[in-house]
């Protein structure tokens, strides 16, 4: 338990195999479903009374759809408006993978990749097809930069395709990323403070030093597990903006 990668090890807690694929319910797959749940109930009970002078939760619950919702209107525009329960169904389950990783002896699905890369691929994917299904042909403009001399078309066109191709990786790492340094970060200075305070009476005054340390890092977590969710979310309005109107 005191190794700091043991944290992100998957668990089959109910294990079942179909031929040769693996379809056992595991840790990953328990918070998944106690993040869904969590995101339904405090919609639930936030806006179940719908009051004119609004309590905290319903404020909590108003205060995240009215910042999806302008996250979508700046970045994609008003006709993005039917992006909205997509960007705002992703927000939150990314928002709630975050969070719930932070409760102790929890699992933060949100810090593996094939999570993370699923999500940035299934976001690419949507703007390939639905790009060409409204703008046909037109959607390769992309890679032709405005106003550039046709006889460099040949080297900045391939460019522009590995740089379009690698959105999903930067996209699904950078989520990935920032959750596996963090709690890696965390569990290290737990590490420090148990290790010293059972050394006795003389590691338990240094040993509060880490202790403190990851007080403050957990404050820090927090803001991080909002702020990768806004920015998982906001790049996702940004790449299907090409899918309503195309630019550079």
């Amino acid at each position: 338990m005191a190794d700091p990668l043991h944290q992100f090890v998957i668990h089959k807690w109910i294990p079942f195999e179909f031929g040769n694929i693996d379809l056992s319910f595991t840790n990953s797959s328990a918070m998944m479903f106690a993040g869904v749940a969590a995101s339904v109930m405090l919609f639930s009970f936030g806006m179940k009374r719908k009051a004119m002078v609004p309590g905290r939760l319903q404020v909590i619950t108003e205060m995240f759809y009215e910042m999806v919702s302008g996250l979508v209107k700046e970045n994609i525009g008003p006709k993005g408006r039917k992006y909205f329960p997509l960007i705002f169904t992703i927000f939150m389950f990314i928002l709630m993978g975050n969070l719930i990783g932070l409760v102790p002896y929890s699992f933060t699905y949100t810090s593996h990749i094939i999570v993370t890369e699923a999500l940035a691929l299934m976001i690419f994917s949507m703007v390939i097809v639905v790009g060409i299904a409204n703008h046909g042909l037109h959607f390769f403009k992309l890679f032709v930069p405005p106003g550039c001399p046709v006889f460099i078309y040949p080297l900045l066109i391939p460019l522009e395709i590995v740089s379009y191709i690698a959105r999903p990786m930067t996209h699904g790492l950078r989520l990935f990323a920032n959750m596996v340094a963090g709690h890696i970060m965390l569990k290290v200075f737990a590490g420090f403070s148990v290790g010293m305070a059972s050394a006795g009476a003389l590691g338990f005054l240094p040993g509060l030093l880490p202790m403190a340390i990851n007080g403050v890092l957990m404050a820090f977590e927090l803001l991080i597990a909002f702020l990768q969710a806004y920015v998982f979310a906001i790049l996702a309005c940004i790449y299907l903006k090409d899918t309503v109107e195309i630019e550079h």
